[in-house]
């Protein structure tokens, strides 16, 4: 093969040719390494040029950031709130706590300042919302306590949520309670803000929201509830730390912080008792150390408000504590009004009952049976009640005769439970009376117990009536569906009437009373002509019972809006019924529907169970 670019060479190679060639292979080679010397130098030349040059675009850049950091803070110093002095700085804080009681945490994280001016006001630290597992540092109910000084009175809500699964809390988009609580009559929902201690070691400080439930069944904690996560004190368990892989099949151990978190948490509550003005605790089931509220005892001279609420029903050995205490020596809690303790243990003859109560919400444990006049008993101790809600699943008879017992002041009345309530409720005088809700196993027509109490009370303006709402299976009731109310005659009284709820009774009677009056009636004016509100579960109907319905809401919403001219009976003619809710009661068909939506506002309606498991069953079929 002829050599390319190589002049004077012969083929084939001569003894001069080939001298040449290595005469001038030689030459070549040096000249190459020259000239790869000359570029490494080039290199090392450009390499020095640019080191240096970036050295120096580094030392601007560092200068810039100086100076924007410089600029930001000038700007920060220049701007109109850093004039603003101390005094009103910490009056826009007193304004944002009052709508938001966990604000200390972000106001405190926003500049030295700020957090120097947080910290030096303990009633932006007064406030307690913390929504935690027994998996939590305890340790942040101490800073918070610590951070609220020593003077200022305490209103402490604290929300447990006992999980086996996972030690950290889960912050789904939308959340749900996996049980049903019963809504304290002392509750009042609101956009209220929480606080969720982070797992171990962690320090970001986040913000989320619980959205809301169904409507009536508040969530742990309530409906809209905005959370705050701060940093707090990290801690290592080492008793919860990961398992070795030769442990990994054995049966997991309770962590140690899970073991003891009530007991820590309550010691830091229980030294500040003095300075409790409410103290809400609720938990969605029983937990290991459940025992730690047995240290609740002693003197509250400042105590409002006292609730500990749980989800579940547990079983609980009688407990040392406030609402289980003996009535001597006397406790000192002068200013207590509400109490509210759902599946909890309690005594009757404590203390607690004994202060003049304003609120009082008992859901009895299913061991704790009571005879009737001791719960009255309960009743005539506090004579200046407004709000009173009662549920036993378990009443024993009376020992001692009852006596009629008057509750001037008496607005809000819920009784549930055992058939035996009947009873209470005839012994009670109240005639202030606006709400009252009736979930009584009834073995006798309810509706001559509300009459009785209406009469006895003589006729208190009941604006809400809710009867079987809560507990409406018929399974329930001794008589069944049908001896829940028998002829509505009751109604006939409730002029003031504006929300009737009513489950497990036949449809037509209800509504053929709630209809236009007519000769059949006996009736010469409408009943509960102010009624804006009306829903029904459980409330099974027979062939008229959709015609009835859609006969009552022609008559109370005709088509021209509003009733009046021919639909006036006496002079008097009902208000546009407003919302309308039917549960399980009847098979409407869309035709009806969108006709009930175009007559009243809101409409919300659910085919009954048996249909919808038809359904199911054809489809899977």
């Amino acid at each position: 093969m002829q050599p390319q670019n190589i002049p004077n060479l012969t083929e084939p190679p001569t003894d001069n040719s080939l001298s040449h060639a290595r005469l001038r292979l030689v030459e070549d080679e040096q000249t190459l390494q020259a000239i790869t010397r000359k570029i490494d130098k080039a290199k090392t030349e450009l390499a020095q040029l640019v080191a240096d040059s970036q050295c120096a675009i580094n030392e601007m850049d560092e200068e810039r950031v100086r100076l924007e950091d410089r600029v930001f803070q000038t700007k920060a110093y220049l701007s109109p709130i850093r004039r603003l002095p101390n005094e009103l700085l910490r009056q826009i804080f007193l304004f944002n706590f009052d709508d938001y009681p966990c604000c200390a945490w972000v106001l405190a994280a926003v500049c030295t300042m700020w957090r120097k001016l947080a910290l030096s006001m303990p009633t932006l630290w007064s406030k307690i919302r913390l929504l935690t597992t027994q998996h939590s540092s305890a340790d942040t109910i101490r800073l918070w306590l610590e951070r609220s000084g020593n003077h200022c009175l305490l209103d402490i809500e604290i929300f447990l949520r006992v999980t086996k699964s996972s030690p950290e809390i889960s912050r789904p988009r939308r959340s749900t309670s996996p049980t049903t609580w019963h809504i304290p009559v002392t509750h009042h929902p609101g956009t209220t803000h929480y606080f969720i201690p982070p797992p171990p070691h962690a320090t970001t400080t986040t913000t989320t929201t619980i959205s809301s439930g169904a409507p009536g069944i508040p969530i742990l904690p309530p409906a809209h509830t905005p959370i705050i996560i701060p940093p707090s004190p990290s801690q290592h368990d080492s008793w919860s730390a990961s398992p070795s892989p030769t442990s990994e099949r054995s049966v997991p151990t309770v962590s140690r912080s899970s073991m003891h978190w009530a007991h820590i948490a309550i010691f830091y509550l229980v030294e500040q008792m003095p300075r409790w003005e409410r103290f809400v605790f609720r938990f969605d089931k029983q937990f290991t150390s459940a025992g730690a509220l047995r240290s609740i005892t002693g003197d509250a001279p400042n105590l409002k408000e006292f609730e500990v609420s749980s989800a579940e029903a547990s079983f609980y050995s009688e407990w040392p504590w406030l609402p289980c205490a003996n009535p001597s020596p006397p406790m000192q809690l002068p200013k207590l009004q509400n109490v509210t303790l759902q599946n909890t243990p309690f005594k009757w003859c404590s203390p607690i009952f004994q202060t003049n109560l304003r609120c009082l919400n008992l859901r009895a444990l299913p061991t704790n049976h009571l005879s009737l006049d001791r719960i009255l008993f309960v009743i005539a101790a506090n004579p200046n009640l407004e709000k009173l809600s009662l549920h036993f699943s378990g009443v024993l008879p009376p020992i001692l005769p009852l006596q009629p017992t008057t509750l001037p002041h008496l607005t809000d009345l819920v009784i549930g439970g055992h058939y035996l309530f009947s009873q209470l409720v005839e012994s009670v005088i109240t005639p202030a009376l606006e709400s009252l809700s009736l979930d009584i196993e009834a073995r006798d027509p309810i509706e001559d117990t509300i009459s009785t109490l209406l009469s006895r009370s003589d006729y208190p303006p009941l604006a809400h009536l809710s009867v079987a709402y809560g507990n409406s299976n018929s399974s329930t009731f001794y008589y069944g569906p049908g001896g829940i109310v028998i002829s509505w005659a009751v109604l006939a009284d409730l002029n003031h009437l504006e929300t009737l709820r009513i489950g497990g009774t036949p449809l037509e009677p209800l509504l053929t009373a709630l209809g236009p009056p007519d000769d059949d009636s006996g009736l010469s004016h409408w009943v509960c002509p102010k009624l804006v509100a009306l829903s029904m579960k459980n409330c099974h109907a027979h062939s008229e019972g959709v015609s009835k319905l859609v006969q009552m809401v022609e008559a109370r919403n005709p088509e021209s809006g509003s009733a009046g001219g021919s639909m006036a009976v006496n002079g008097v003619a009902p208000v546009k019924l407003r919302a309308l809710e039917l549960y399980d009661c009847a098979s409407l068909g869309q035709d009806v529907l969108s006709w009930l939506k175009g007559r009243v506002d809101e409409v919300v309606c659910t085919e009954p169970a048996y249909e919808r498991r038809m359904v199911a069953i054809n489809v899977v079929g």
